[in-house]
């Protein structure tokens, strides 16, 4: 199916509305693909620090401070890949 636009008739403002729309509904679809992916993937600390592109005594202080959560089994430390996600979604809106 070809899909032809004619702009000879919008504004620049309403083409700037038509395209930033386009990219929230990509973004948002992409967002909740990403979402349901993978929702309980388990990640030791070295592979939450590097998804989170910080250091290994970052991610304990921020577990410590309760920014995020990571769980025991026996001696070694897990976070949720999910979770790690939607913490970085709430640390942007503060």
């Amino acid at each position: 199916m070809d899909k032809t636009l004619l702009l000879h008739q919008l504004t620049p403002e309403q083409l700037q509305d038509m395209i930033r729309e386009a990219v929230k509904a990509e973004l948002d679809d992409f967002k909740n693909r990403l979402a349901d992916s993978e929702p309980d993937v388990l990640l030791t600390r070295t592979e939450a620090s590097a998804l989170l592109k910080v250091n290994i005594t970052t991610l304990w202080n921020w577990t410590k401070a309760g920014k995020i959560t990571a769980y025991g089994i026996g001696n070694r430390v897990y976070y949720k890949k999910q979770e790690l996600l939607s913490s970085l979604v709430a640390f942007r809106h503060r």
